[in-house]
């Protein structure tokens, strides 16, 4: 069983556990202005999720401090954890407030993130002590 406070893709890994990120370089969000698919051959595995890097200077950086790159809220929608659901965080549709790496749902859900980034922030922060080990399905 996968741990249900993580975002994770299904399917067959070779690491031997769940893709997280949808293969997208964690890194690669703190390098330039738009997030960037991953490659199986710089694979790294953290917190029982594979993630996936560009290089193998990028999947380094991640090794010698991953929590500086993972996702907030297990990679799942930040908005949607700050109304106590867990959606599917996409990785195209981002943010990076005070250095953390927050994902949305769609662009919908971003502008309403964007409106009220503190607020929403606040909320999910909140919300993520009740809710992080917690099935998707049942909330």
């Amino acid at each position: 069983m996968t741990n249900p406070a993580l975002n994770l893709s299904t399917g067959l890994i070779t690491t031997g556990f769940p893709l997280a990120l949808r293969g997208y370089d964690a890194v690669s969000y703190t390098q330039g202005s738009a997030p960037v698919a991953g490659s199986a051959k710089f694979a790294v595995v953290e917190g029982e999720a594979t993630y996936y890097f560009t290089s193998q200077a990028n999947a380094d950086l991640f090794s010698a401090n991953p929590r500086k790159y993972l996702p907030s809220f297990g990679g799942f929608c930040a908005y949607g954890v700050s109304v106590g659901k867990k959606f599917d965080g996409d990785p195209q549709m981002f943010a990076i407030v005070d250095g953390r790496l927050h994902l949305n749902l769609n662009a919908d859900i971003q502008a309403a993130f964007l409106a009220d980034v503190g607020g929403t922030i606040a909320k999910a922060d909140k919300a993520w002590t009740d809710i992080a080990e917690k099935d998707a399905t049942t909330l």
